[in-house]
């Protein structure tokens, strides 16, 4: 047994600014996360932790020390095994001679086991743009896991007349990176929606750069992209709750992998950033980046060998299909439902509208395979979508493959609601879209059904505003397609 450390005195320097936070749940073991803060910091700190069965911490079930080094931010991933699984735990951490807030974590079911899941669906929380009352209610629901889906940070400088500032401007270093993620941290929302359940994350563009693409050798505005990736990657991993094994290696880092759910459920997260082809026909004066075209201008939109996950990733996707448990859930970061702004056919090009041809492969293996339970989860475009996934978009007979929930944002801004309005009635696979609404998905996930509850902020000014059901849909686990309920 690992005694707590001791000190010739305590320090009264915060040491646990930036809270706590675990992740990767499996049926016996968790990621527990912390990162020290403060002046003067040895370049290695010891940082004790425990894991309890209780939250007053008399029923110790693990406990251990860690090594917080400089070149790693001073961040903390532990990793207690041997845990009993589909079970609440609690844990905290000390170091020089202060203890942190208290999480709450659980581990997966057993593989065999039966199971429900309630979950929580989250992205795009830019800070300028508004506070985090999504977080602050979704933090006291009764949650076993929370889906963060892409845009934990944003990479910009903050312009005159915004909600509140991003500390600094445009990140271009690691230390920018760092800075970047340890003033989203202190937010107290945010800091509780972590301490109250396990994480499994995406990154998508702005934890690097918007719009960047895998194969790109520069950002659409010039910088080096192996040089900001690297310091990119190496930030996201220090400041989340990811195991050591993810540990970046300079420029790449593992990001997609599985979490089954007991008998209940496999979760499939993708990474949609660091393998895909660049945009289809760029902007002017640009090698890659997105843009809104014409599907009769752009003839690059069509050809079959473009990917968004990389050659490597589909396979990966297609032989790692669950056929024997009712539900797919597919976290990925952004919507997979064709959106057309135009009759003729006018998509923006960096979201699966332009890599229809590798949509089209993932639909096709669901149908063939008759994949159980396909539910596609994702973020990015700030709004709310419920939609219908088909292999074939322009008959209105062919079959619904899989169900899709996209949700809206934290706090970014959306787009303006009339133009979705106008979008809706060019695709009448999408049952619901708001970009009007901030907030997050809820999910609840048994045997026969699932459930998602699609949450709206009233005020994202306020950070204590009220959070209400905007819309509520349901998914038969033997009949894809989200129904009204």
């Amino acid at each position: 047994m690992v005694p707590w450390l001791r000190h010739a005195r305590a320090d009264d320097r915060p040491r646990f600014e930036l809270g706590v936070a675990s992740g990767h749940p499996r049926p016996d073991g968790i990621v527990l996360w912390t990162r020290l803060t403060g002046d003067a910091l040895p370049p290695r700190v010891e940082v004790a932790w425990e894991l309890a069965h209780d939250e007053a911490f008399t029923r110790i079930a693990a406990r251990g020390i860690e090594w917080a080094e400089a070149d790693w931010a001073h961040s903390v991933h532990a990793e207690p095994g041997g845990l009993e699984s589909g079970r609440w735990y609690w844990y905290r951490f000390r170091a020089l001679g202060q203890q942190s807030m208290t999480g709450r974590t659980r581990t997966a079911p057993a593989p065999d086991a039966a199971a429900t899941l309630a979950a929580a669906v989250a992205s795009c929380q830019r800070w300028d743009h508004g506070h985090y009352a999504a977080w602050r209610h979704l933090a006291q629901q009764p949650l076993d896991l929370v889906l963060f889906v892409g845009d934990y940070i944003y990479e910009y400088a903050s312009r005159p007349g915004v909600v509140r500032r991003h500390e600094g401007g445009l990140l271009r270093t690691l230390a920018d990176y760092r800075e970047r993620y340890a003033q989203y941290k202190r937010d107290p929302a945010l800091q509780a929606a972590h301490a109250a359940a396990p994480w499994l994350m995406v990154a998508d563009d702005h934890e690097v750069e918007n719009d960047y693409a895998g194969t790109a050798e520069t950002t659409p505005i010039g910088a080096e992209m192996r040089t900001l990736r690297a310091a990119a990657y190496q930030a996201w991993w220090e400041h989340l709750p990811f195991p050591k094994s993810l540990r970046p290696q300079g420029a790449a880092m593992r990001m997609h992998g599985h979490c089954d759910w007991g008998r209940l459920a496999r979760i499939h997260l993708l990474d949609g950033r660091q393998h895909r082809d660049v945009q289809a026909c760029p902007p002017l004066l640009r090698s890659s980046g997105s843009n809104t075209v014409m599907r009769a201008d752009c003839p690059a939109l069509e050809e079959p060998s473009r990917t968004l996950l990389g050659a490597g990733q589909e396979r990966w996707l297609a032989e790692g299909w669950s056929l024997d448990r009712p539900w797919n859930l597919v976290a990925q970061q952004t919507l997979m439902a064709r959106h057309t702004s135009h009759r003729d056919g006018r998509f923006w090009t960096d979201g699966w509208d332009g890599y229809p041809a590798a949509r089209r492969r993932l639909l096709s293996t669901v149908a063939e395979r008759r994949v159980p339970g396909v539910v596609v989860l994702g973020g990015d475009v700030h709004a709310h979508y419920a939609a219908d996934l088909k292999v074939e978009w322009d008959d209105p007979r062919a079959p619904v493959v899989a169900s899709e929930f996209c949700g809206t944002s934290i706090s970014s801004n959306g787009r303006p609601q009339r133009s979705i309005d106008a979008a809706m009635a060019l695709n009448p696979h999408l049952h619901y879209g708001r970009s009007d609404q901030r907030g997050y998905v809820a999910l609840t996930v048994g045997e026969k059904s699932l459930q998602a509850r699609l949450m709206a902020v009233a005020d994202v000014e306020d950070p204590a505003s009220m959070v209400n059901e905007a819309a509520r849909f349901v998914v038969d686990a033997a009949r894809p397609g989200p129904q009204r309920a």
